[in-house]
């Protein structure tokens, strides 16, 4: 079983996370924001790269406007 963290959270934030998640339980609510929160973080990353990956953009060259 994962370890497990008490957070206390206003009442009004609760209620308006419970809302958007459709659950019944302010526990359940945070954490499925908190799970996509992760997920959205993963997903991004996969599609920019490791921003300390300087290969990916080291051929890049500056934009140069067309002479004439």
């Amino acid at each position: 079983m994962a370890a497990r963290v008490t957070v206390s959270l206003d009442a009004h934030l609760a209620i308006e996370v419970m809302l958007l998640t459709g659950t019944k339980n302010p526990q359940d609510a945070v954490e499925l924001i908190v799970r996509d929160y992760l997920e959205r973080g993963r997903r991004t990353e996969a599609r920019i790269g490791d921003p300390d990956d300087g290969s990916r953009v080291s051929d890049l060259q500056p934009y140069q406007p067309p002479e004439g």
